[in-house]
């Protein structure tokens, strides 16, 4: 059996001795009073993002605002809201297709300047628009045509 030399190792009997924590004298007990600090307790959350100072300040991309009313958004942030435009240029394509074409062609200009969403709303409002137009034209040519051939029938 060989033992340590001196200067070695420290006791494990002795306070701040084996930092084995099964041993006596190993870490501290973190149950016991100054032990590891207690997250659960106010003010001891690693969590929380502190200023350099040690009080949270203002949150971070919001102005100061006197009337309690929040700030404005963080630059960069997307609006969350479909373009009015944009539904209402699905719903005419049904109802009355030139207004669809109008109002599709308005929202994908104001979806490329604001960044709301709904640009395929527009997209598929202006498709069906253009295709019911289109139909609809046919069909008023193909009357037209059946108009003038009753006419020239009837002249004979």
């Amino acid at each position: 059996m060989t033992y340590p030399s001196p200067g070695g190792s420290p006791d494990p009997y002795q306070p701040g001795g084996s930092p084995d924590p099964y041993q006596p004298g190993g870490s501290p007990d973190p149950y016991q009073p100054g032990g590891s600090p207690d997250p659960y307790q106010p003010g001891n959350d690693p969590y929380q993002a502190q200023s350099p100072y040690g009080q949270p300040g203002p949150q971070q991309g919001y102005p100061q605002n006197p009337y309690g009313a929040p700030g404005y958004p963080v630059p960069g942030a997307q609006p969350t809201g479909t373009n009015t435009m944009a539904i209402l240029s699905l719903v005419f394509a049904f109802v009355f297709s030139p207004a669809g074409i109008v109002l599709g062609h308005l929202a994908k200009k104001q979806i490329r300047q604001t960044g709301e969403q709904g640009d395929q709303l527009a997209t598929w409002g202006l498709v069906l628009s253009y295709i019911f137009t289109g139909f609809s034209v046919l069909a008023c040519c193909g009357f037209f045509g059946l108009a003038m051939i009753g006419a020239a029938d009837q002249n004979v």
